[in-house]
């Protein structure tokens, strides 16, 4: 099996670059599944119905998300609708605190199948350096416990490297992968832990790369030097300052991983 996992999409910038690159990765690493953070496709921040349908419309099977995920509220009904059946692919962090559905709602997690073969994803939040929520470590055993039978995708929208890193070698063994999201910013750490599961501490971004996390320089500089909150835009960008970036897994029938390898294109 072939996973395709990609960070955080940024803007029109990241959108525009999945569009052209994602349908060619899929065919090239003959590709299973595809799991895409989108989370700041929206302008930056969040998801709309219409940046949700052209991630999917892309190639991906599920769209992850995170701390953003609630930026845009008229895409609240999406997000209730998408835990029925025929709701769309799209996820927010499992481990909000459970309350009714109006207050938080969506999905945490779902299965996938496609041509006799089925994964599990679960797009899990962080708490250092974040708002703190529930415990990512009790929700993906929960989670897991009750989907013991298919491999476990996870994406872990996080801050610290050492909480990512804590997580994966908790659950090594019973994920087949463990990337982070989040920062924007590609690592080079990507391994397979001692008991079979893939992990990177961050997938990086697909978007502009001629700013600062995707959004424009400028405005960064002038926010880090005056303390002044402006609100972030995304960078203006042409092809050329483009890149989509992230992992793709092959995994065994047990649900091991076989190989993980980065990519920056």
């Amino acid at each position: 099996m072939i996973i395709i996992m990609l960070g955080d999409v940024v803007g029109e910038p990241g959108l525009i670059i999945l569009e052209k690159r994602l349908p060619a990765l899929i065919e090239e690493y003959k590709a299973d599944f595809i799991v895409v953070n989108g989370e700041n496709a929206a302008a930056g921040f969040g998801l709309t119905k219409e940046t949700l349908d052209r991630i999917l419309a892309a190639g991906a099977d599920v769209v992850t998300s995170g701390n953003h995920i609630w930026e845009k509220r008229e895409f609240w009904p999406v997000l209730e609708f998408s835990a029925q059946p025929n709701g769309k692919p799209v996820l927010r962090p499992a481990n909000y605190p459970v309350m009714s559905s109006d207050e938080v709602p969506g999905r945490g997690w779902m299965l996938l199948s496609k041509n006799d073969l089925s994964v599990l994803v679960i797009n899990l939040q962080g708490r250092e350096l974040m708002t703190p929520i529930d415990c990512p470590f009790r929700c993906f055993d929960t989670i897991a416990a009750e989907n013991n039978n298919v491999p476990i995708v996870v994406d872990f929208h996080a801050e610290s490297v050492e909480e990512k890193e804590a997580l994966a070698y908790y659950l090594d063994g019973r994920a087949a992968i463990m990337a982070g999201t989040h920062t924007h910013v590609q690592t080079a750490d990507e391994r397979i832990l001692p008991n079979g599961t893939a992990y990177i501490s961050d997938l990086g971004m697909s978007g502009a790369m001629n700013g600062v996390i995707g959004m424009d320089k400028d405005i960064c500089i002038s926010r880090t030097r005056s303390q002044i909150a402006r609100r972030l835009e995304c960078a203006n960008a042409e092809e050329q300052d483009c890149a989509i970036q992230g992992i793709v897994v092959e995994l065994d029938k047990k649900g091991k991983a076989l190989s993980i390898s980065r990519i920056s294109r």
